[in-house]
């Protein structure tokens, strides 16, 4: 049976209370509070949702991840973390999901071609018995910055010039040296993994830190690594040039021509774990999204498979309309305080309800597969048909309960309200260690693109000087290089 044309006969039949995305909500009353007094928390997701959804009552291209490709298929697990989480869909190894997965890129626009250098977008719908699981991750397993009271920033300093609509890579030294734990996506971005060869050759990261909870409620940090079993491949500056010359849509035709002849994508999902009790045992905060965690010291443990055996049937249904948000988590999956998690727990959801309308949870590709029910009514495009007299909670006139309690983390939170960076920001050891990873070649190209870039007419002394720097302190030697090159002093 396809589980993307199976719909339930009533959408509203679940018998207990759930979000739009189908997971289950155990208190319809309350909200999520420090203590019994407050404040309340931002990342109460059922209240955020429940009161965009009321505000909206009385309905343009993505700002990010406009160009994009994406497939379905399903998500199998092949080995058993029962022990750390009681999701539904991680219960046994053979389990299957049906998912949805957007690549994407971050930066340009819906028109532009595949083969520009930027950060790839790889986001998974895992379509849930418990409801919608969005993990929405990129390529790269950081982020430019820590805070999203930055994020709108980094956008602009990375999106065209709003004079003359061209990317210019002097606005983008400009903002992000004043924030140097920007220096470990750089070596991402401006490395050779910069401009994947396609989708299918390409790595995807959850980014953030999220919680498993086990049954007893016995939490674990968790990271999650998808490694395509094709291979990691990219291009370099002349093969990306060619390729995009003749074809500025490769890698979406790559996917969808794969698909179509059987050569099915396929990934596997790995994990690391942490303790919560022994984060202060590392030299970073492990819920810094600008830090990797260790391999070495936490291994990757193998998960699952994901396989996308699937084309779309229609671009604008199945991929413009698609939409995620990090806030949809089931029953033994959370968040974690790490800051830039916090905030898009709420901005996308607002995103999708400004683009798509506040009802973009009954576009069918959005829609969970499972019974759900909720009292968000009407509104631009509400096309769900509805025949119930009570619209509000409780009713003794209307059966559905709450869902059966599910654990989330107990952590006790304490601390004083402030603005903030948080106590060790270790921005420039993780750079400096993989540059010293990296071939000679590769170092080459490296420091050739810094070159390039910190020679734009544009970029000032005293910008050149910073990101000099910065990269002195990540790396002695490679700082020492980029200022020669450039006729600076180096200052360290």
């Amino acid at each position: 049976m396809d589980p993307y044309k199976h719909r339930p006969s009533s959408a509203f039949n679940s018998p207990f209370w759930t979000t739009s995305s189908g997971a289950p909500v155990w208190d319809n009353n309350s909200s999520l509070t420090v203590g019994t007094r407050g404040p309340v928390l931002l990342e109460d997701y059922h209240l955020v949702e429940k009161l965009a959804n009321f505000d909206r009552e009385r309905i343009p291209e993505r700002v990010v991840h406009a160009r994009g490709a994406s497939a379905k298929g399903f998500f199998e697990v092949t080995h058993d973390i029962s022990n750390l989480t009681c999701a539904d869909f991680l219960r046994a190894p053979g389990v299957q999901t049906p998912v949805i997965v957007r690549f994407s890129t971050v930066v340009h626009e819906r028109g532009s071609p595949e083969t520009l250098r930027d950060i790839r977008g790889f986001a998974v719908k895992f379509y849930t018995r418990e409801g919608n699981f969005d993990l929405v991750g990129n390529n790269t397993p950081v982020f430019f910055v820590r805070d999203a009271m930055k994020f709108p920033d980094s956008i602009h300093a990375l999106k065209p010039n709003p004079k003359t609509h061209i990317q210019e890579y002097w606005r983008i030294l400009d903002f992000f040296s004043y924030h140097p734990e920007s220096l470990l996506t750089f070596a991402f971005f401006l490395d050779d993994v910069g401009i994947p060869q396609d989708y299918r050759h390409m790595e995807g990261f959850g980014v953030h830190a999220y919680t498993l909870i086990d049954k007893a409620g016995k939490a674990h940090y968790v990271k999650f690594h998808w490694k395509p079993t094709c291979g990691v491949k990219n291009l370099l500056e002349e093969e990306a040039i060619k390729v995009g010359g003749s074809n500025h849509s490769h890698a979406t035709q790559d996917l969808y021509d794969s698909i179509a002849a059987g050569n099915y994508p396929e990934w596997r999902l790995f994990i690391q774990i942490m303790d919560p009790d022994h984060e202060d045992r590392f030299d970073f905060d492990p819920l810094d999204v600008s830090k990797i965690w260790p391999e070495d010291i936490l291994p990757l443990q193998p998960v699952g498979r994901l396989v996308l055996n699937k084309n779309i049937d229609n671009y604008f249904a199945e991929t413009e309309q698609l939409a995620f948000n990090p806030a949809f988590v089931v029953p033994g999956i959370y968040y974690t305080e790490d800051k830039l998690l916090q905030t898009r727990i709420f901005a996308y959801g607002d995103t999708q309800r400004h683009r798509l309308g506040p009802n973009y949870m009954q576009l069918p590709v959005n829609a969970p597969k499972c019974a759900h029910h909720n009292n968000h009514y009407d509104g631009f495009m509400n096309f769900m048909h509805r025949d119930e007299e009570v619209d509000y909670f409780p009713s003794r006139f209307d059966p559905v309960r709450h869902a059966a309690r599910h654990p989330i983390p107990s952590t006790v939170l304490r601390g004083k309200r402030d603005r903030c960076v948080i106590p060790k920001e270790n921005n420039f050891k993780q750079p400096g260690e993989r540059y010293r990873s990296w071939a000679p070649d590769r170092q080459e190209r490296f420091i050739c693109r810094w070159v390039d870039i910190l020679s734009d007419a544009r970029v000032t002394h005293e910008i050149r000087s910073i990101w000099i720097s910065y990269w002195s302190q990540a790396d002695k030697s490679l700082g020492q290089k980029i200022a020669t090159r450039l006729n600076v002093r180096p200052t360290m």
